[in-house]
């Protein structure tokens, strides 16, 4: 099943470039930045029923839940998705897929050996292909196949509509070998991942013009070399449907025919129950759906105790069977309809859970990991002080006890952006960003500017009025400009003495001040409020009809934008009355001197009376206390909210409980959010793709290749002629020369380990500039008709779709067979 937040796409075919940088962060050495040497952690293993191929039955069908019908065969293009990777791992060579611990494994069906056979001057590689490896149409598959897709992927010729050319660029030419099986590589520039190219490899005839490659394998497949074959696609089925392939070489494929159907993944549940299909990736609700089915088995007949009507009370059915059955005949009939449509619909349901025992649930951690995106293209993320707090304010452990804890899956948070856990390349390199430490949070966004006060605050050498009235006195400030710069440079270096000087006498001396500033700020504010309601006769009519007054309308330059035109949301602004905003000044002088130590507690003499700040109330209402002496930080009048959006899909809930909770860790350290609720086909393209958002949850891909799949997400981002940003895949705009240097040695570096140390070195670099926390690993669910082996939840691993079928004793009379 597709889970929002994972770009379209994202196999590792299609992990392409990527943006932006904040500039170059000073940070402590970070190479090695967790404590002892090589972590060999052990990954949640795959559970697939796994069964010997003698013990699995020959023949039948099985159908597989896919979220809809891919719209290119074309591994290669831009629109390719997880669909088109599904029927292509079993229809086309794929020379070195995933084995179980995320590594990538020589597929002797194809090649009986691959490797480096020189490095200087130049690194050239040698493929000896499987002599019995051919296409469907019965040609040996050789140098013409690697030639053609060489010359279609390496980005020379713009005819060709790729989606991507890493690696292929660098090759320099391929010639035939010894023979006819043998295929020689040879790279202008040192490629550490070239066990990455050519899969799936396809033939010559769809490679080898542009015309086959753009729209020749967009609908068909005509020439295969997998234990499967495209028969055909059904769009008005919604189906793909694979056969076995009669030239396959291998182990000959168990089952008669694979069909992949399209089913919306909120429609799984009865699609399984309605014997629709028998593999489907479902979500947490069907996981428990299907758990609860197999735990009532052994009901004997009693009723169940969820699903519809299950919650009714005693009471309240001896209360509906009286309205029912009362002498007020139009209540009665209410009710009786009431009543007949929650027993249909318990009926339903009853037999929807006597289907779902015939599945079992296997479950495993996806290759994919959630992420919190951070903007810093604008904004107050642009500050990697801002970025590092809000990944301080987080408890990784607990979001990831969120979503991985109900479901028995091992919660531990991730600790990488370039391998998860069970890879070997994988060591947890958060270190160097620190952990969750709510205090140190505070003390980089005080750093930053952001305190308690700033909110009621305006910008420094501003005057208050209209923008008008600013530009209209311009003459004015030029002059005040030049006859005060001696005072301004006397007052600095007062504050600079002042900072140096921590005497109790100094510290006696700033409190006193602040007191008597405190004073005047009151006095000022009573003489505002006056002025106000002489001004109450230019309220609009309506205003005073209504009875309602305005806080904070002020759309000022650089306040937050709604976080997308078609959200139907808008951001407040509410600007603090200006009595509290002048009290709450004065503590923030009388706190200066702790900034970065504070609790966060108002002193007593701060405290003022008044509610919550709004945008709206009766006129007559004391007036709201400021967004700063309820904890919310703020710099230069402005407060510290950030844009979170978040999916509304009824297969995201488990996103939206973790951005909950997000929002509240980072209230705790002043931080407000406005969460906004968008589509889940909008929400990539419209927001994340687009940068509509501070922060986002979204997924990544596990990889094999990081050097090659990680460099274009976390890369520098390129301005454009127009002035604009390059973004393909950083979208969060988050970049360093220092790690793009770091991903190019690794690419180019042959020596495994030197390489990865290269990437453990980059991978702190990404921890530390703070645009990208990783999470958890995503729990990966599948249901599987319980007789199936060899088919589930496979983790790292690539299936064998020639291994899938019933097992042996059951497969006669099975589900596939009744109903095809």
């Amino acid at each position: 099943m597709s889970h929002v937040g994972v770009p379209r796409g994202t196999v590792r075919k299609r992990r392409t470039l990527a943006l932006l940088t904040t500039g170059v962060l000073t940070i402590p050495v970070l190479a090695g930045c967790s404590s002892g040497g090589e972590e060999a952690p052990r990954g949640v293993p795959q559970d697939i029923a796994p069964t010997a191929r003698q013990a699995v039955a020959d023949g039948s069908t099985v159908t597989w839940a896919i979220d809809a019908l891919p719209a290119t065969f074309n591994a290669f293009q831009a629109d390719a998705d997880g669909a088109t990777a599904r029927i292509t791992e079993a229809v086309l060579p794929t020379l070195f897929p995933m084995d179980r611990t995320g590594q990538p494994k020589l597929n002797p069906d194809y090649l009986e050996s691959a490797k480096v056979i020189e490095r200087e001057p130049k690194q050239v590689v040698l493929y000896k292909l499987n002599q019995r490896a051919v296409w469907s149409d019965g040609r040996e598959i050789g140098a013409p196949d690697f030639v053609a897709q060489w010359r279609a992927l390496r980005g020379k010729d713009s005819a060709f509509w790729t989606a991507r050319n890493s690696g292929y660029e660098r090759i320099e030419k391929i010639e035939r070998g010894a023979d006819d099986l043998q295929v020689r590589v040879t790279f202008s520039k040192p490629y550490a991942d070239w066990r990455s190219l050519f899969s799936p490899l396809y033939p010559k005839e769809i490679t080898g013009s542009p015309e086959a490659f753009n729209d020749g394998a967009r609908t068909t497949l005509k020439n295969t070399a997998g234990p499967f074959v495209l028969r055909g696609v059904d769009k008005a089925e919604g189906t793909v449907t694979l056969a076995r392939s009669a030239r396959w070489w291998g182990d000959k494929a168990k089952l008669d025919t694979l069909v992949f159907r399209a089913v919306a993944p909120k429609d799984r549940t009865k699609a399984l129950a309605d014997g629709a299909v028998d593999v489907a990736d479902i979500d947490p609700s069907t996981a428990d759906r299907i758990t609860l089915a197999r735990r009532d088995r052994g009901g004997n007949g009693q009723p169940l105790t969820h699903g519809p009507g299950a919650d009714v009370s005693p009471a309240a059915a001896l209360r509906s069977y009286a309205v029912a059955h009362g002498s007020d005949e139009k209540a009665a009939g209410i009710e009786k309809a009431a009543r007949a449509k929650n027993r249909k619909a318990a009926l339903a349901y009853a037999a929807e859970q006597k289907a779902l025992r015939a599945f079992a649930v296997r479950k495993s951690l996806e290759p994919a990991y959630t992420q919190l995106a951070l903007n810093g293209e604008s904004g107050p993320l642009a500050d990697d002080r801002v970025r590092r707090a809000v990944a301080r304010a987080l408890d990784r452990q607990e979001l990831a006890q969120t979503v991985l804890g109900p479901l028995g899956l091992p919660a531990k948070p991730l600790g990488s952006h370039l391998a998860l856990e069970g890879q070997p390349g994988y060591q947890d390199g958060s270190g160097a960003l620190g952990e969750q430490n709510t205090r140190e949070a505070r003390a980089l966004l005080a750093d930053a500017g952001w305190t308690r006060g700033g909110a009621a605050r305006p910008p420094k050498d501003t005057k208050a009025g209209s923008e008008a009235e600013k530009k209209g006195d311009q003459g004015t400030d030029a002059e005040e400009k030049s006859t005060g710069g001696a005072e301004k440079e006397k007052g600095a270096a007062q504050d600079k003495d002042q900072a140096k000087d921590a005497t109790s006498e100094k510290e006696a001396e700033k409190a006193e001040k602040a007191e008597k500033a405190e004073k005047e700020a009151e006095r000022k504010a009573g003489t505002d409020e006056a002025d106000r309601a002489g001004r109450g006769g230019e309220d609009s009519a309506a205003s005073r009809d209504e009875g309602l007054y305005i806080v904070g309308e002020d759309n000022k330059p650089g306040a937050h934008a709604p976080a997308h035109a078609t959200s139907g949301t808008s951001a407040v602004h509410v600007l603090a009355p200006a009595r509290h905003a002048a009290v709450q000044s004065a503590a923030l002088r009388r706190q200066a001197a702790a900034a970065t130590g504070e609790d966060g507690t108002v002193a007593a003499r701060d405290k003022r009376p008044g509610g919550a700040a709004g945008a709206y109330a009766p006129v007559g209402t004391a007036a709201p206390a400021p967004a700063a002496a309820k904890g919310q930080l703020g710099k230069d009048g402005k407060t510290l909210t950030l844009r979170f959006v978040l999916p509304s899909g009824p297969g995201s809930q488990s996103l939206r409980s973790v951005g909950d909770k997000i929002a509240a860790m980072l209230e705790k350290i002043g931080i407000g959010t406005e969460i906004t609720k968008v589509s889940d086909e909008s929400y990539f393209q419209d927001h994340i793709a687009s940068g509509a958002y501070d922060l986002a949850l979204y997924s990544w891909p596990a990889t094999a290749y990081p050097a090659t799949d990680g460099r274009p997400i976390y890369a520098k981002p390129e301005p454009a002629t127009d002035g604009s940003l390059l973004v393909e895949q950083n979208y969060t705009r988050v970049g360093t020369d220092h790690i793009d240097q770091l991903f190019d040695r690794a690419a180019a570096e042959l020596d495994e380990k030197a390489a990865r140390e290269l990437m453990k070195q980059a991978d702190a670099r990404i921890w530390a500039a703070a645009g990208s926390i990783p999470l958890y690993q995503r729990p990966q669910l599948v249901a599987v008709d319980k007789k199936l082996a060899n088919v589930g939840a496979f983790g790292f691993a690539a299936p064998r779709y020639q291994d899938i079928g019933f097992k042996n004793r059951q497969a006669a009379g099975s589900p596939a067979d009744r109903k095809k």
